[in-house]
């Protein structure tokens, strides 16, 4: 099960966050912190997989956008992996090139729906 998506950029600042599972507000923002600070520090030679606390990270980089997921134990990598990807085809196709600039005007717009 996925337990949250988040979309980062390089600096560490979460453009995008969506919770599947209640976390108070203050617990989100320390558990943020240490997953971006987990997944910036990584060298694009390791895996994109990261055994952390009681779930896993799956995350994909896409020029300065970092895609994280946090899944329970149970749930199949490759499958997240996948997703991700998917994901940013769609966001791809319609935005014709994903930018952190379209993450954060589409969020804003949605919100304003």
């Amino acid at each position: 099960m996925i337990k949250f998506f988040l979309m980062v950029n390089k600096q560490g600042q979460t453009r995008l966050s969506k919770y599947y599972e209640r976390v108070e507000i203050n617990k989100r923002t320390m558990l943020e912190a240490e997953v971006i600070k987990n997944c910036l520090s990584r060298s694009k030679d390791e895996c994109s997989f990261i055994e952390y606390k009681d779930f896993k990270l799956v995350y994909r980089q896409y020029a300065a956008l970092f895609i994280v997921v946090g899944i329970d134990q149970t749930e199949n990598e490759m499958a997240v992996y996948e997703l991700i990807h998917n994901f940013v085809e769609v966001l791809d196709k319609y935005f014709s090139r994903v930018s952190e600039l379209d993450v954060s005007f589409s969020v804003s717009e949605i919100h304003l729906l």
